[in-house]
């Protein structure tokens, strides 16, 4: 998933470079999106609460 948000990421920055503001900010939107499902993910495990096999 860290994979799909550092795609995102520089399509959104290639897309800003050449003006394409409307898909760098869907990008960045995606981005965004899976940044905050992997912070969720990530402090369910921290606490125990899904246990990761």
């Amino acid at each position: 998933m860290i994979k799909w948000i550092l795609i995102l990421l520089i399509v959104a920055a290639v897309a800003s470079l050449l003006g394409f503001s409307r898909l760098a900010g869907v990008a960045a939107t995606g981005a965004r999106l899976l940044i905050g499902i992997v912070l969720i993910l990530f402090l369910l495990v921290l606490f125990g609460i899904v246990v990761v096999v």
